[in-house]
């Protein structure tokens, strides 16, 4: 059963183009300020999927078509509280399907000062969501966001390391960060569940956004996770067209931006 609904945001060539729209249960996102609009733009165009929140799939559970549903099953926290507080396991697997969802995915930040807590969670929610034949995925990096003095904290061998730990912890697909370029490929050779890039928070622009998916696809990710470089856009339909048409299609970035004509 957790191989057939993975089929739900993975397609036929085992590649994934997932929409994230996590981020207003955080911190302010004035770019979600109508989610149904993004996430019937991000359909039009061809997203795979969404990770999204309890919330947005219980208002907008219409708008989301035949697309996969991957829920965020941690949270807590705002951006409201200085420093933010850590993430908690929020929901569980009979909470997911009750919600319809396909899928769920959670934090781990291996080295952190939360290694045991998060790590914690991710097991015992592996074990949870095994019980239920419900894919999980693990959004691994290393020591979080911290930036310990002396450490390259996303460096190459502790992404592969961390997400390897996150499937050996049980999790069925890992979100992580594009690190390495041509060595991204020593992430995805020593993890033995699909590989997605995340996003990254940097404003970029579009070209720079479909070089990066299609370099990230050339060194072994099996697809990306991407939210805010995306859902900014004035045009979402026609930046997810271009990005699906590079994931799925293999098209090369100018044939791709064809797609986006004077999308901005």
């Amino acid at each position: 059963m957790t191989k057939s609904r993975m089929r739900h945001f993975f397609q036929p060539d085992g590649r994934a183009f997932v929409l994230a729209m996590d981020h207003a249960a955080l911190m302010p996102s004035p770019a979600l300020k109508d989610p149904g609009h993004v996430i019937r733009e991000a359909v039009a165009g061809g997203v795979d999927g969404f990770l999204t929140t309890f919330g947005i799939v219980k208002a907008f559970s219409k708008d989301f078509g035949r697309t996969g549903i991957i829920l965020r099953g941690d949270g807590g926290a705002s951006a409201l509280k200085k420093p933010m507080g850590r993430l908690e396991a929020l929901y569980s697997a009979e909470d997911a399907l009750r919600l319809g969802a396909d899928a769920m995915l959670v934090m781990g930040y291996p080295g952190s000062g939360n290694n045991e807590h998060t790590l914690g969670y991710l097991a015992r929610l592996a074990a949870d969501c095994d019980q239920w034949g419900l894919p999980l995925g693990a959004e691994m990096l290393p020591y979080g966001f911290e930036k310990p003095e002396g450490i390259t904290t996303w460096s190459v061998e502790n992404v592969a390391f961390a997400a390897r730990q996150g499937v050996e912890l049980g999790a069925d697909f890992i979100k992580t960060t594009f690190v390495g370029a041509e060595r991204f490929r020593e992430v995805a050779d020593s993890c033995p569940a699909p590989v997605l890039v995340l996003g990254g928070s940097d404003a970029q622009g579009i070209e720079a956004l479909l070089y990066g998916v299609q370099e990230a696809l050339a060194y072994g990710a099996r697809g990306v996770i991407m939210g805010r470089n995306i859902y900014r856009h004035e045009n979402v339909a026609r930046i997810c067209a271009a990005v699906a048409a590079v994931v799925h299609a293999d098209a090369q970035v100018p044939e791709a931006l064809k797609l986006v004509g004077g999308a901005r």
